[in-house]
């Protein structure tokens, strides 16, 4: 069951403040006890809140926080993304490389003139191309990168949950997110699966 945005404000209240009665909690909202009365119902009744008599409603922590690993399986991949990084196809192997150290990251998109996505290249890739080459200011990166067509994706509109199961699936460190024009607006990684999860529930 998805809590409304009221029902939401209310275990905020309570998790502030509580024990709270729900005079205060209605004060709270500049609303009525009689307003708010169906919302704590729901709330006692999914043992999200609990009352006492002559102590007033509490949050019960466990459940609480199983809801709201729920609510962040469905919290969609465009709230949780980060800044996309990406070098053009002529880009040469050694920028690349100085943009994937300044930028701390172990895979880069490349896009082409239109800016649409036409590869990835990752540190392996780089090392390869680096190993035996004396020209690496010459090479342009889309001789090493995965081109297109190989490339695991995900969209701005795909879920939380998505994006890590495809990460895990697939063994790889980061996904581009492609919105319906084939353009890169951003990217979810492993750190930023573990960091959102663990700043959501924490």
């Amino acid at each position: 069951m998805e809590l409304s945005k009221r029902q939401s404000e209310i275990i905020e209240i309570v998790k502030d403040k509580g024990p709270i009665s729900s005079k205060r909690i209605a004060d709270q909202l500049g609303l009525s006890r009689a307003t708010i009365r169906s919302d704590l119902s729901i709330l006692t009744m999914l043992k999200i809140l609990e009352a006492k008599p002559n102590v007033g409603y509490y949050l019960i922590q466990e459940n609480y926080k199983i809801k709201e690993i729920e609510k962040l399986y469905n919290k969609d991949v465009s709230q949780i993304m980060t800044k996309p990084i990406h070098v053009n196809e002529q880009t040469s192997i050694y920028d690349t490389i100085i943009k994937m150290f300044l930028e701390d990251v172990g895979s880069i998109v490349v896009i082409n003139d239109q800016e649409k996505i036409s590869g990835v290249i990752s540190r392996k890739d780089l090392l390869k191309m680096s190993i035996g080459q004396n020209n690496l200011k010459k090479t342009p990166v889309s001789l090493a990168m995965t081109r297109r067509p190989k490339i695991v994706s995900i969209t701005p509109e795909s879920s939380f949950i998505d994006a890590a199961k495809k990460i895990r699936l697939h063994k790889i460190d980061f996904l581009p997110v492609i919105d319906q024009n084939d353009q890169v607006v951003g990217r979810v990684s492993k750190t930023t699966i573990i960091k959102t999860f663990v700043d959501y529930v924490d």
